[in-house]
């Protein structure tokens, strides 16, 4: 079974020589070449998690730990999801870095990222699932660190020191864990088994602590801030993966820890159930507020995805398949609609060098299909029917309502929908600014700016799903009904 290697092993080679061979030095060379490896690198990946079975062990450590590698209804979820989320912004970054400096360097790094991704999602076990979750950082980091000026290399720490923060507490969980099992596969409904009294609350603090850990990268309070302080300093390509892809590797963690390893029914109705969705509601609130009031763009949008982000984990917390449809939804929708709204981010900055919302009056004028592009992508994140972001929030705030969770059955709802209003507040000015600046606006310096078809074909595309996936959700609810039932 080594074929479960190749979308591991096949971008990691691709990148690695990409930067040690000088050949592509020269622009055109290196983007024909990136942009065929995307698509075979994609091309094999889905090939492989839809076409193969089985497991891959690449290394015993003892009886029941080993790095192993396999695919299930997950793999293949969250595969697909990443690896069209890869080639729409990397090609949109061919534009876009060249109006950087190392574009070889970013695009090495790129590539080697989008292979241990998938060693995350094709992960058998929490070893194997904790050593390619360790390596996204460490690959990623050149991404967020690519300028290398004082701000970055200082947002690159802070990322480096959370994540790294974050893995520990989940690493000492881990091994907890395994002292008391004797079953390490991955296993829907979990493995844990019958867990004797003396040692259930232990258990019940480090699968918190673990929660937590992990949820460092999906932006969980309290070790969310290293997303606004990454966002803004790196190029828009890297923040539109960071917010809309790795991110939901956090999230995929997660489940992975919950409902494969865990088990729902050994939290369910437990102070860490109640704690964790309490966690998650006070980050939607918190990120929303912090976006509100946020006037950098980049560093809006990224306040943005630290709420956006914890309403997939606010689902996925009420332990329900109601819940976890509407969070594998919003997986989904969001990471459409964040990608979009960065690369819309990065078109306004190329091409006008705003970087702050004050500066946008008038900005449709410039850049009209930009600017309705992100009006799409605003209507679907704040969930206005029948855009894409409505239906997942109707089955979040469904699951709640359906759920045994108490207070929360209510509050969730009503919280969400707090967040939706504020989510209008700080998105919709932006559009009304751009296309009505008023009468006081000096419209002889509004000079029409010519995007790229290689930035405005990606936007298209990522606002035509943004609707489209609201006006017809149905293949994407069947697949992962199948999905939530057997959790």
């Amino acid at each position: 079974m080594l074929i479960l290697l190749l979308p591991v092993i096949l971008p990691v080679l691709f990148g690695i020589l990409l930067f040690i061979y000088k050949g592509f030095d020269d622009r055109k060379k290196r983007n024909i070449y990136t942009g065929a490896a995307l698509i075979i690198s994609a091309a094999v990946t889905l090939a492989v998690v839809f076409c193969t079975s089985g497991t891959l062990t690449l290394w015993k450590i003892t009886e029941s730990a080993s790095i192993t590698l396999k695919c299930d209804g997950l793999t293949k979820f969250f595969a697909v999801l990443m690896t069209l989320m890869w080639n729409i912004v990397g090609f949109y970054a061919f534009d876009y870095m060249k109006h950087e400096e190392d574009e070889k360097r970013f695009f090495a790094f790129y590539l080697i990222v989008m292979g241990v991704l998938s060693g995350i999602y094709m992960s058998a076990n929490l070893i194997t699932l904790y050593l390619f979750y360790e390596l996204m950082t460490l690959t990623s980091l050149p991404l967020v660190l690519h300028s290398l000026t004082k701000e970055a290399i200082s947002a690159g720490k802070k990322y480096l020191f959370y994540s790294i923060g974050g893995a520990f507490l989940s690493l000492i969980s881990i091994f907890y864990i395994y002292t008391k099992c004797n079953v390490s596969d991955f296993t829907a409904g979990g493995f844990l088994g019958e867990v004797p009294a003396g040692d259930k609350n232990m258990l019940l603090v480090f699968v918190f602590l673990a929660l937590v850990g992990f949820g460092c990268k999906a932006g969980l309070f309290p070790l969310q801030d290293w997303l606004p302080t990454a966002h803004p300093v790196a190029p828009s390509p890297a923040s539109a993966v960071l917010s809309g892809v790795i991110t939901k590797s956090g999230v995929f963690v997660i489940i992975r820890l919950v409902f494969f390893s865990i088990g729902a029914d050994f939290i369910r109705g437990t102070w860490v159930q109640y704690a964790w969705m309490g966690l998650a509601l006070l980050t939607v609130f918190l990120g929303s507020m912090m976006a509100y009031n946020e006037k950098v763009m980049k560093k809006r949008f990224a306040y943005s995805t630290v709420s956006q982000v914890s309403y997939v984990l606010f689902g996925l917390s009420i332990l329900s398949a109601t819940g976890m449809k509407g969070a594998l939804l919003h997986v989904i929708f969001h990471s459409v609609i964040k990608d979009g709204l960065f690369l819309v981010a990065g078109a306004i900055i190329v091409y006008t060098g705003i970087k702050n919302v004050d500066g946008l009056k008038g900005i449709a004028k410039r850049m009209p299909t930009v600017i309705w592009c992100f009006t799409l992508y605003a209507l679907a994140l704040i969930g206005i029917p029948p855009a894409s972001g409505f239906v997942s929030k109707w089955f979040l705030c469904l699951g709640a309502l359906e759920g045994e969770i108490g207070v929360f059955r209510f509050l969730g709802p009503a919280i969400l929908l707090i967040s939706a209003l504020l989510t209008a507040g700080y998105l919709l000015p932006i559009t009304i600014n751009g296309f009505f600046p008023g009468n006081d606006f000096d419209y002889g310096k509004c000079e029409k700016c010519k995007v790229s078809p290689l930035m405005t074909v990606p936007l298209i595309i990522l606002a035509v799903a943004a609707i489209g996936f609201g006006l017809f959700p149905d293949f994407i609810t069947t697949a992962i009904d199948s999905i939530a039932a057997g959790l």
